[in-house]
C-alpha cells in the first residue's frame, strides 16, 4: 500500500492539505474529515487508471504551529516540563517564532507519542 502524505494547514475556514507529490488539493472543515477528502481528491486524480486508495494511506503532516494549534487542549508549557525542553523554547516553535531543529522536532514527537500510549493504557472508570 502506496503512503500519501498530505501537508495541512488551518484557513480561517478550516484545513487545507496539499499532497506534493501529486499536486493535489482538498479542504476540511477539521482535520479528521480532512483524510476523507483527500482521498475522494486522489481517486479523482487517478481517475484515468483508477485506484483503490484506503484512509489508512493518507498521512498528514502538521507543521508544529499547526499540531498546537489543532490540539490547543495541549498546555504547552506542562508538555515542555515533561519532555525536559525549557518552556520558552517549545512556547517560541509553538508560536512559530523560532524553528525546531530535526533533533529537537524529533524529541517533540516523541514526547506526544510517549504521551498517547500513556493514555491509551489508562482505565478510566466513571
Amino acid at each position: 500500500m502506496k503512503p500519501y502524505t498530505f501537508i495541512v494547514e488551518r484557513t480561517n475556514t478550516g484545513y487545507s492539505g496539499f499532497c506534493e507529490e501529486y499536486a493535489v488539493y482538498t479542504a476540511a472543515d477539521d482535520v479528521l474529515s480532512l483524510r476523507k477528502n483527500a482521498v475522494e481528491a486522489l481517486e479523482l486524480y487517478f481517475s484515468e487508471e483508477p485506484r483503490v486508495i484506503k484512509p489508512q494511506q493518507i498521512g498528514l503532516q502538521l507543521e508544529l504551529t499547526q499540531l498546537f494549534a489543532f490540539y490547543n487542549v495541549i498546555n504547552s508549557s506542562a508538555f515542555a516540563r515533561r519532555i525536559g525542553m525549557n518552556e520558552s523554547l517549545l512556547a517560541q516553535y509553538v508560536l512559530g517564532l523560532k524553528r525546531p531543529s530535526e533533533k529537537q522536532t524529533r524529541r517533540i514527537v516523541q514526547g506526544l507519542r510517549d504521551l498517547g500510549a500513556e493514555l491509551l493504557k489508562l482505565d478510566v472508570t466513571p
